[in-house]
């Protein structure tokens, strides 16, 4: 089995492992993070291509077990034995939460982005689609293109469609288009293909200490957020935040919010490290 992750490596200093979405790939986390990480030394971003996204073939991966293993390969040969960071987002987060378990002596902190906790649709308590903000003639009078592509769209102002609307075009949609889908969607299809065959949520003891940010959607209409709320006993040290106008695709509109929350963690990542490390 190949372990060559296509990456983008950015910065010097404490390896900080980032990992997307299904389907989705490392420029479209570099595209949220970076704004913040750009302005915060000392962190050498890794964000790497999954297997069938973004730069990486899929190589016949057949389930996510073959993707954590691969995930597990480049982990093994690119930072080794060092200590390090994760970041995972969506699928990412359930991805980076396994891994977080199996290299817990080494991840001095783990963030949480939207994270999927359910991988079978149907065990997910997802709340129905309401919008918060409604405009029903700004709706009807924007291209049908638009419309299919945008989806529900949460805050119905000018100001938001144009801001989700960049982000799709941007972001979603190229990564979206490079995506392996004759491979991937069966997997993401078979709720037996689509998801760990190993269980590391159950030992009480496996509790993961460093410092851990777990940031949900209010509105998140793809994974919810009240299956997150069982992580607070497994992460004693995480800040959980719910936050209102929050879609699958945060941040939308609450850039100034994410980037205050992951400054924090960076800040609580520091401390702690600063203090094991005495």
């Amino acid at each position: 089995m190949a372990s060559t992750l296509s990456t983008h490596e950015i910065g010097s200093g404490l390896p900080t492992l980032i990992i997307h979405g299904w389907q989705m790939s490392a420029k479209a986390e570099a595209a949220d993070f970076e704004p913040i990480f750009s302005k915060t030394p000392g962190l050498c971003r890794i964000y790497i291509d999954l297997p069938g996204m973004g730069s990486t073939p899929a190589n016949n991966v057949k389930d996510l077990d073959d993707i954590y293993h691969r995930v597990v390969q480049f982990i093994d040969s690119r930072i080794g034995t060092s200590k390090f960071l994760l970041i995972g987002s969506s699928c990412g987060g359930y991805l980076a939460r396994a891994l977080a378990q199996k290299y817990k002596a080494q991840v001095d902190g783990l963030l949480l982005r939207v994270p999927l906790i359910e991988p079978e649709d149907g065990n997910r308590d997802v709340d129905v689609f309401k919008p918060l903000v409604k405009n029903e003639e700004l709706m009807e009078n924007m291209p049908a293109e638009e419309r299919d592509l945008l989806g529900n769209v949460l805050v119905q102002t000018p100001a938001y469609v144009e801001r989700l609307k960049a982000k799709y075009e941007e972001v979603y949609v190229p990564a979206e288009k490079a995506a392996d889908t004759k491979v991937l969607d069966p997997i993401r299809e078979d709720p037996n293909r689509y998801c760990l065959s190993f269980d590391f949520d159950t030992d009480e003891k496996e509790k993961f200490f460093a410092p851990t940010l777990v940031l949900c959607g209010r509105q998140d209409g793809s994974v919810g957020y009240r299956d997150s709320l069982r992580l607070l006993e497994r992460y004693p040290r995480s800040t959980y935040v719910v936050l209102d106008r929050g879609t699958h695709g945060l941040p939308i509109d609450e850039n100034g919010v994410f980037e205050a929350l992951v400054r924090d963690w960076v800040f609580r990542v520091e401390e702690w490290r600063g203090r094991t490390e005495r």
